[in-house]
């Protein structure tokens, strides 16, 4: 198959390289459109009020590489309608895997992992967002070592990422053209060859509270909670698959909104 990879943690993430490999490792075509810098928790924002530059890179990829100055939906738009040729335009657009989970209404909204795999979507085309689970402690060490995993965490990534390539072609396969359905997949911390896929629904998690009161100079800043679950037990949810150590598979209808 031919896909578009893209991302919301830059084109330098570590986690879109791991899938790139996997991905190439099955024998898929790929384009990739990144993001030049991390935008996480910018949604489906698209860059209305300024230019987007877009230029092209070799990023040992192995494939045709752009980095896009914008957000995840700027890069899939403009990649399919600018910059990937006839040629090679995508059978489906993959999104990820996001440094952190993506899973349940309260963050899958705000997700420029979800929202680049959605403009997959918008342009007619299935869809997949990936994400992996991680530990706050995990999560800080990262950021503390430039974005570089350590060996548990590079097996579990890259287990994921080939979970992820296995699971692409028939997802898209099971996914009509036009049809506005993203597959959002998140994988589990620690994540092995057999961990179980799950179906699942996305979990009702409110999250009040994401900004801090204001500091000396006035402004407020983001910190990071996980939420409160307030979905019923019985109910399959993907925080649920996730805590119980499963891959979490979401099938995001977006006809269904007004349902």
């Amino acid at each position: 198959m031919r896909f578009l990879v893209t991302n919301d943690d830059g084109i330098d993430s570590v986690f879109l390289h791991c899938l790139i490999r996997a991905l190439t490792a099955e024998g898929h075509a790929l384009v990739v459109a990144a993001p030049r810098t991390e935008q996480s928790w910018v949604g489906a924002a698209k860059s209305r009020l300024r230019p987007v530059e877009s230029r092209s890179a070799d990023k040992g990829f192995g494939c045709p590489t752009w980095i896009i100055d914008g957000t995840p939906s700027d890069c899939v738009n403009i990649a399919i309608e600018h910059l990937v040729p006839e040629t090679l335009q995508p059978d489906a657009v993959i999104s990820g895997i996001n440094v952190g989970l993506n899973a349940s209404l309260g963050f899958i909204l705000a997700s420029g992992t979800v929202a680049g795999a959605f403009e997959g979507a918008l342009h007619g085309l299935p869809a997949i967002a990936a994400s992996q689970d991680l530990t706050t402690q995990i999560y800080d060490e990262l950021k503390l070592n430039g974005g570089r995993p350590d060996a548990a965490m590079t097996a579990t990534l890259e287990c994921s990422a080939r979970h992820a390539a296995a699971l692409a072609p028939g997802l898209v396969n099971g996914t009509a053209p036009g049809s506005f359905v993203v597959h959002n997949l998140n994988f589990p911390y620690p994540c092995r060859p057999d961990t179980p896929v799950r179906r699942t629904v996305p979990a009702r998690v409110v999250v009040p509270r994401l900004f801090g009161p204001a500091g000396h100079d006035g402004a407020h800043r983001m910190i990071f909670r996980a939420g409160e679950d307030l979905s019923p037990p019985d109910l399959e949810t993907d925080r649920s698959a996730l805590a119980a150590g499963q891959i979490s598979l979401t099938r995001l209808d977006y006809t269904r909104l007004g349902t």
